[in-house]
């Protein structure tokens, strides 16, 4: 079973909006793929000693992982920076989800995301076509 690692901002995130969207994405994909979500880390942001353990297990998880979708609803330093060390050092597959359109959508995203798409709905169905392997009895 494939693993997707669920990107987006947490720091800057209104209070349970970055839970929100990614349960929603967890419901969808459930038995498809396991999904690596970095809410499961119970880390105070902005703590001194917890920063790096933060960062490195974000990119443990990105390491981790086949496929990293992303919540593209806002500019955010770290999702920015674990798109680009996904798509750029690891050449993993980025499937993002964006309200902007292409005009205003940053060209570092455009560039560093494989797919972007619409919805969480739209970008889940285009992840289950792509990579779910159906076995054919």
């Amino acid at each position: 079973m494939k693993k997707i690692y669920l990107c987006g901002p947490i720091m800057d995130e209104h209070e349970g909006e970055a839970r929100a969207w990614r349960e929603e994405a967890k419901k969808m994909l459930a038995g498809k793929f396991k999904l690596l979500d970095p809410m499961r880390r119970n880390f105070k942001d902005r703590e001194v000693d917890s920063a790096n353990e933060i960062v490195e297990f974000d990119l443990q998880d990105i390491r981790d992982a086949d496929i990293v979708l992303v919540n593209y609803n806002k500019s955010s330093v770290g999702t920015s920076m674990e798109v680009f060390y996904a798509s750029h050092d690891l050449q993993k597959f980025v499937v993002a989800f964006s309200p902007f359109s292409f005009q205003d959508s940053s060209p570092w995203m455009v560039r560093f995301c494989t797919k972007i798409l619409p919805s969480l709905e739209e970008a889940c169905l285009y992840v289950e076509d792509h990579f779910v392997t159906h076995s054919h009895a």
